[in-house]
């Protein structure tokens, strides 16, 4: 007889992400008052041009030097009681994560991430309706990449953020239907 395994997130379909996955802090990468802090924001949309009120974004990305390797302590949890302590205000984590609101929309303070080439922030989303999480990249800038240089142009157009006002910038992400975002695969 073979044994019935029961499904797990990735085997079904619901937003799961509103309890524990989120933390206090989550969009905050950059330390609180840093001058160099920029946030990404934007919309999250289904096949239908519909904001998704209920998606999960996790965003991690390279320190301003370039490092990949992160401080720990973005979910830092107190030795004594368990509870949540969080980043410690100081160390670049390069993790972020971030819920979106009742109107799709997200935003994400970080620093300017210095990884070489042209600078981008990697983004994986969890939403209703997905079976998997899917991943793409948020670049700051546009120029020579190997990887949106081997898009047409319209398809490269959906992995660039829009630079705005007061060092924002604008990314949405289409999960299907036209101006659908690029999603990267990983083997």
């Amino acid at each position: 007889m073979t044994e019935r395994l029961l499904p797990t997130p990735s085997h079904t379909i619901g937003p799961f992400y509103g309890h524990a996955l989120p933390f206090p802090g989550g969009p905050d990468v950059a330390p609180q008052g840093h001058p160099d802090t920029i946030t990404l924001h934007g919309y999250v949309f289904d096949g239908a041009g519909a904001p998704i009120p209920d998606a999960l974004l996790d965003f991690w990305q390279a320190a301003p030097d370039g490092s990949l390797t992160g401080a720990p302590g973005s979910m830092r949890r107190d030795p004594s009681t368990g509870g949540f302590l969080g980043r410690n205000g100081t160390d670049f984590t390069g993790f972020g994560r971030v819920a979106t609101d009742a109107d799709g929309h997200y935003a994400l303070h970080t620093l300017p991430p210095g990884n070489a080439g042209l600078p981008y922030i990697s983004v994986c989303v969890f939403a209703r309706g997905l079976v998997h999480h899917l991943f793409t990249r948020a670049y700051l800038a546009d120029g020579a990449d190997p990887l949106l240089d081997s898009l047409p142009a319209e398809r490269r157009a959906t992995l660039i953020a829009a630079q705005g006002a007061n060092r924002t910038y604008r990314f949405d992400i289409r999960l299907q239907g036209e101006g659908e975002t690029v999603f990267l695969e990983f083997q």
